[in-house]
């Protein structure tokens, strides 16, 4: 029954709303873009220590493995598990870390949890029978599920943990690939995986002044817990109790670190340039007995094509088995568009009712600002003015409650950053706030070139270098082969699926490509595998006839979506994915390497 008594919504203004938007932009855009933030090296390299696991001394490996993966996260894991399910029992996985996990070995602040619900989120569900605790898992038991991994496939045994690659050629002469670390390392490898992922390399906000700090300081991915008190399971940060705390940044590692902290802190500064979208993430335990009746055989499968469907694929599942923010968002956009008048399905219309649809999405966040935060004018500058899609999206019950914490107090700079760090604290609009400990939510290098964040280039045929290769752009088949590196496989999403909703997703599905490829390379005796260049050339050619970039517009606020708003250059134009979207790349995929012809690759 409908409540006639119930006010009608106000019209959005679309063209306010649009000004609002670019005066917000305008404030926060640089000229110097990715160059505000600064490496870490040199004096700033302690920033870059594992608190969480001594290094072991070891003797250098100068011996002969059938693949090396260089990552020991989700992909590395992935891949690796599939090779070994594919009989390639010799695997070695070389990580920086101190295990295996990757983004979430490093990842332990307090709250850290995933943002895609845990059933499609966490790899390997099935094949090692894990339930998840809850919908979105916390970091804790993700590393659990990738150390466990790492024990059920013996992927331990070869590993080399505390350990960084610092060359990468290819023997044409021996077919096999000779791989040099800063451990003094130098073996060689039939075939090659590099999973290095965007989320490792930790970044420092180029503050003037931000190495005569006095206190103590640390960045979120180095959690000192010495220092805090409490653990990654959510232990109360007891030490913290008498003291002045600054986070600054407050994007998704802040936002589940803040009322950790507020809870904890004598006083708690957050410093936010920019506020995050704050969507309702609703995370509850996951019951047993539910989750027996639908795991069943092919269940994680099911679940992660009906979330890509959903969200991302080219139509509507007529089922949404996840329900969170991803897939409302997704169903919201496509209602809008299915309510126009066939007439009025055009290119044109279709992008209107895609807007006023994130439009009335973006209005409902900034109310449950409102709703939630007593103060009106801390409120009001929590509010996010951007498209929900030119950040990445935050789902979290609690942080907007957290600034009702007598304790924790809001710091906006209105677009512009902390002016200077001194000896004693920080300073904001000529205001110098005195604290005992900084801690910088300040995230990883996304926009750097691939060889600065990974430590090393390829070294493929004739002496080409994947950065001479990719001078102009990304040029791949699937996003997994580049021609002219025989035997090495890029395990990520660009070129391929381009799934950025669940990365995972295109991990695990890459890793079972490889493993296909390998063993099929293996029965036959083949020496090499390698992307033809007409076969190369025909899926970039493809991949750039679709409809672009669909992440981070020029309007949007900067960030890492949009190259911190500066013109990313010609080369962007290849960070796309298949152009008939995430479902219809992964049935594509699916049916190419189970045909048996793998078509593209030259297997000599």
């Amino acid at each position: 029954m409908t409540d006639v008594t119930a006010e009608p919504k106000p019209a959005i203004d679309k063209k306010a709303l649009l000004a609002k938007y670019i005066a917000e932009r305008d404030k926060r855009l640089r000229a110097d873009g990715n160059g505000q933030y600064l490496e870490l090296k040199g004096r700033l390299s302690h920033y870059l220590e594992d608190p969480y696991t001594p290094r072991v001394e070891r003797d250098p490996k100068t011996d002969h493995v059938k693949f090396a993966f260089i990552g020991g996260g989700f992909a590395g894991l992935v891949t690796g598990a599939r090779l070994k399910e594919a009989g390639i029992s010799d695997v070695r996985i070389i990580e920086k870390g101190g295990d295996f996990g990757g983004t979430w070995y490093w990842n332990r602040y307090p709250g850290a949890q995933c943002d895609t619900a845990s059933m499609i989120y966490m790899p390997l569900l099935e094949e090692t029978g894990h339930m998840p605790t809850e919908k979105y898992a916390h970091a804790p038991e993700i590393l659990e599920q990738c150390q466990r991994i790492g024990k059920q496939y013996d992927l331990y045994d070869k590993a080399l943990f505390h350990t960084e690659v610092t060359d990468l050629t290819w023997d044409d002469g021996n077919s096999r690939w000779v791989i040099s670390t800063n451990r003094g390392d130098r073996f060689t490898a039939d075939y090659l995986g590099m999973g290095t992922g965007p989320l490792h390399v930790p970044k420092l906000p180029g503050i003037p002044g931000i190495e005569s700090f006095k206190g103590h300081s640390f960045h979120t991915s180095r959690w000192d817990y010495a220092y805090t008190g409490g653990d990654p399971k959510g232990g109360l940060m007891a030490n913290l109790a008498d003291k002045r705390v600054a986070i600054i940044g407050t994007g998704a590692t802040s936002v589940q670190a803040v009322p950790h902290l507020a809870k904890a802190c004598g006083t708690l500064y957050v410093v936010q340039r920019t506020p995050s979208s704050i969507d309702v993430r609703a995370n509850v335990p996951i019951d047993p007995e539910w989750f027996s009746t639908i795991a069943t055989p092919g269940w994680q499968r099911r679940w992660l094509e009906n979330f890509t469907a959903n969200q991302a694929g080219g139509s509507m599942a007529e089922e949404d088995l996840v329900q969170d923010g991803w897939t409302d968002l997704s169903r919201r956009i496509r209602s809008k568009i299915m309510q126009l008048p066939p007439q009025d399905m055009t290119p044109l219309k279709m992008l209107a009712a895609y807007e006023d649809s994130d439009f009335e999405k973006m209005e409902e966040i900034r109310a449950r600002v409102d709703g939630i935060v007593g103060d009106h004018d801390t409120a009001q500058k929590l509010k996010a003015w951007y498209r929900q899609l030119c950040k990445r999206p935050c789902f979290h019950d609690t942080y907007l409650q957290a600034f009702n914490t007598p304790t924790a107090h809001l710091i906006d700079t209105d677009g512009k950053g902390v002016e200077q760090i001194t000896e004693t604290g920080f300073v904001v609009d000529g205001k110098e706030y005195e604290v005992d400990c900084i801690i910088y939510a300040s995230g990883f290098e996304v926009g750097t070139e691939l060889k600065r964040r990974a430590g090393f280039d390829l070294t493929g045929r004739h002496g080409l270098k994947l950065s001479e290769a990719w001078a102009e752009g990304m040029r791949t088949k699937h996003g997994l082969h580049v021609h002219g590196f025989p035997n090495a496989f890029i395990v990520q999403p660009t070129q391929g699926a381009n799934l950025i909703s669940n990365v995972p997703h295109n991990l695990t599905d890459s890793g079972l490509t490889i493993a296909t490829i390998v063993k099929h390379a293996e029965t036959v005796g083949a020496k090499t595998v390698e992307v033809s260049k007409a076969a190369q050339d025909a899926w970039v050619e493809l991949l750039i006839s679709g409809p672009g970039r669909m992440l981070g517009a020029p309007d949007c606020t900067p960030g890492y979506y949009n190259n911190e708003g500066q013109d990313p250059g010609p080369a962007a134009r290849y960070a796309v994915g298949y152009p008939a979207g995430a479902s219809a790349y992964f049935r594509y995929i699916d049916d190419w390497r189970t045909n048996g012809r793998f078509e593209g690759l030259d297997i000599l």
